[in-house]
């Protein structure tokens, strides 16, 4: 295969040799068959090499963004679509190969010490008239078989080895253990990052300059140490990072200009938001305040949803690092405490990017500094508009969804509807403790739940033991809000019938109005004992009337219960309590369950 695709470019360009006219393009015009894109600059080079063993003009160009292609030419616009199209059909090249134009292509990494993209001539006949290309087809189907070409000869050193060591005795130790990192960067280098350069670091050179094509002789050069770096940093193209000076939070920083825009202050935050695909952003923090102040904003910061909560985190007395990180994005939080203002940032980076994110935090750290400035003042931003769901600006971490439940010991089980709990990464109870599903029953949909940590409930289930009469007063208490509200609130109504409308068993029908965050709370007589748990609001493609909701019968409840290992309590027969009673029966007892991502 390798030979006949090196058989088939060679005839499309002796072909093209042969036609009248044939010289070079106007170096205005060039264009190139783009036949791959990589990530990464290791996975591109390990990839061309591959083509270049088998196609001739492979070039290889860094795209921005962290990206690099792999492009065949220059061409005329014409002999690129004829070769494209040759070279697709025999499966040389990949079917979604296409023509592309110098202005995508930034530095040239491929051939080594070739720029073509500043002195571009691209073949293509050069006479007015039109010939017909035709003559490729013919010249594809009879040409000679063509012999691998050698391979490129290695570079010409730049220095001498006694030059080399030369330049090398002059780096400062920074110097030298920059070059540590970015030999560990590419892979070649695994020891510390100390500046002395002995046997792992001479061999680590002499691996890369060997990959490279150069003499292997452990010392770089000067042009191989710029090269080095250049690889190095080609991961940052296209984020054009620049020094941004804030004298309103006093805060001096690197900043990715090239993927974001600074938009607006709302105190003590200035926001940087994205300015294309990249959805990366910046947050500025700076305020007056103490300790508490401090602590208080280690607090808050792991409320916002840019902050996942997976990840480290470490607070001291003088400031805080929280690292984020889920499928979607990874964030980084650092802050400090100096003489009464507490000054940091937050960089937002999406999941996937770990080397170019590494990369400009490095970068970002390291510029960071404390420069006098106006702290920005409480009342800024305050005009933006406000929402509970809110912080500075900032959305507050929010769970896929909140119903209620209720608990049934003094250990802190609990039960809820089995729709709350499906798929979850995460269960709450009461949006702090978190907790573990420990039974399910799909029929009857409940799950019982049980706390991680151990937690003393206000109140808990007493479940009653005679059939409730119907046309009963009932209560049920729930988050109908999903949690908008602090608190639970109670809702009565009556028990209207012993089943459901079809006459399943197991279910009661109950005259009461009730919203989706009330699924999964207690339903009770007048007494306060539990007599079923109110289901999700459905009515299965029917519009029923607002008052009709069902409820899973409490002796199923109870069953459920003694399968999972826990005791139900039975509820003490005696006298009704007054209404404001039974709110403080159905509210000790009632708990939000939220479902997290």
């Amino acid at each position: 295969m390798f030979a006949r695709s090196i058989r088939i470019l060679a005839a499309v360009v002796l072909a093209l040799t042969l036609l009248p006219g044939f010289a070079r393009a106007q170096a205005d015009d060039p264009v190139w068959v783009q036949i791959e894109a990589q990530p990464s600059l290791a996975q591109a080079e390990s990839s061309i090499r591959g083509y270049a063993d088998r196609l001739q003009d492979v070039n290889g160009f860094a795209l921005g963004g962290g990206w690099y292609a792999i492009a065949l030419g220059p061409y005329s616009r014409d002999d690129a679509n004829r070769v494209l199209q040759v070279l697709r059909r025999e499966g040389a090249i990949p079917r979604d190969s296409y023509v592309a134009f110098t202005s995508s292509f930034r530095q040239q990494f491929w051939p080594r010490g070739t720029d073509l993209l500043n002195d571009t001539v691209a073949t293509s006949p050069l006479d007015e008239a039109q010939p017909d290309t035709s003559a490729i087809d013919d010249a594809v189907a009879t040409s000679p078989d063509v012999a691998d070409a050698p391979p490129e000869p290695a570079p010409e050193p730049d220095e001498t080895l006694s030059q080399a060591r030369r330049g090398e005795s002059l780096l400062t130790r920074d110097e030298r253990m920059q070059l540590q990192v970015a030999l560990k960067w590419a892979g070649f280098y695994n020891a510390a990052i100390d500046g002395a350069f002995g046997r792992g670091t001479r061999g680590s050179m002499a691996e890369w300059q060997d990959r490279q094509g150069y003499d292997p002789t452990g010392v770089l050069t000067t042009r191989q140490r710029a090269e080095l770096f250049r690889q190095y940093n080609a991961v940052l193209e296209g984020l054009d990072l620049r020094t941004v000076s804030d004298d309103t939070a006093g805060i001096r920083l690197l900043v990715p200009t090239g993927v974001m825009k600074f938009d607006r202050y709302e105190a003590p935050f200035a926001h940087f938001t994205p300015t294309g695909d990249i959805d990366a952003r910046l947050i500025l923090i700076s305020q007056e305040g103490d300790q508490q102040a401090l602590f208080g904003l280690y607090d808050i910061m792991q409320t916002l949803a840019i902050i996942p909560e997976d990840g480290p985190r470490e607070r001291n007395r003088d400031g805080f690092t929280i690292v984020g990180e889920n499928a979607r994005l990874v964030s980084h939080t650092e802050v400090t405490l100096r003489n009464g203002r507490i000054k940091g940032w937050t960089l937002v980076w999406p999941s996937g990017d770990e080397e170019r994110r590494t990369r400009l935090l490095g970068e970002m750290q390291k510029s960071f500094e404390r420069i006098d400035g106006i702290v920005m003042p409480a009342a800024m931003g305050a005009d933006s508009g406000q929402s509970i769901d809110l912080l500075a600006g900032l959305e507050i971490r929010k769970p896929i969804l909140s119903r209620s439940g209720f608990y049934v010991d003094a250990r802190g089980h609990a039960v809820t509807t089995a729709e709350a709990v499906q798929q979850c990464g995460r269960i709450t109870l009461d949006s702090k403790t978190e907790a573990e599903v420990i039974a399910t029953d799909e029929a009857a949909g409940i799950a019982v739940l049980r706390p991680t940590s151990s937690i003393a409930p206000f109140g808990y289930a007493r479940f009653a033991t005679a059939t409730p009469r119907l046309q009963s007063e009932v209560a049920s208490a729930g988050y109908p809000y999903e949690g908008r509200l602090a608190a639970p609130t109670l809702n009565f109504g009556k028990l209207a019938e012993l089943q459901g409308l079809a006459g399943e068993t197991g279910v009661a029908r109950l005259s009461l109005q009730s919203l989706a965050g009330d699924a999964g709370g207690p339903v009770m007589d007048a007494s306060g004992a539990v007599i079923g748990m109110l289901k999700p609001v459905s009515a299965e493609g029917r519009q029923l009337p607002p008052d009709v909701t069902f409820a899973v019968d409490g002796q199923i409840l109870v069953r459920v219960l003694g399968q999972a290992g826990v005791t139900p309590v039975a509820a003490d027969t005696g006298p009704s309590p007054a209404p404001e009673g039974l709110t403080r029966i159905g509210m000790a007892m009632t708990v939000l369950v939220s479902c997290w991502e």
